[in-house]
């Protein structure tokens, strides 16, 4: 289960709105998402939050590239709408590192279900080479000219939305879309 709402700072304070992430599939998709809910080019918080496993931060800040705050990267990487957050940049990959070079790869036959060495531990954990850190990744001063200072943001965990909520000042609002 998850809970995913954006935050359009306006004029007159935040409007809150519901989103469904369900016809989002890339980092690029969610900010444009966000930039339709504003009708300036004024900041817009997209808050996601899992199962009380892990929450993400995208901002906006009209046409400039999204910063994003995950507070547990190996958890969210289980979910397919933290898999939209966890960009290569974000992660320290270069572009295309996931994919499996093909000269690299060691075939010497053991390829057809042959374990050539059952003590690689990577192998029984079911690793497939890319490595997701635990903890949090991203910028952490993400929230800190809106009130939200990053010791703030890396101590939360339950009820995590609600609580960056309550120090925007948007409490009420996300509220009626909860």
């Amino acid at each position: 289960m998850y809970f995913a709402a954006l935050l359009a700072r306006t004029e007159d304070g935040w409007e809150a709105s519901d989103t469904e992430l369900d016809d989002v599939e890339t980092l690029s998709d969610l900010a444009d998402l966000a930039r339709e809910a504003s009708a300036e080019d004024d900041t817009v918080l997209v808050l996601i939050e899992q199962e009380d496993a892990w929450f993400g931060v995208v901002r906006i800040d009209g046409e400039e590239d999204p910063r994003i705050y995950v507070s547990d990267a190996a958890a969210a990487a289980r979910s397919s709408y933290g898999e939209i957050l966890l960009t290569d940049e974000l992660l320290g990959r270069e572009p295309g590192d996931d994919d499996p070079d093909l000269d690299a790869l060691d075939l010497d036959g053991t390829e057809d279900g042959e374990d050539e060495d059952d003590d690689d531990p990577a192998a029984e954990a079911g690793v497939s080479g890319e490595i997701v850190p635990h903890g949090p990744v991203g910028d952490p001063q993400v929230l800190d000219d809106l009130g939200v200072s990053e010791k703030q943001l890396k101590s939360l965990s339950e009820d995590a939305v609600n609580e960056i909520a309550e120090s925007l000042g948007a409490s009420e609002v996300l509220e009626t879309v909860r």
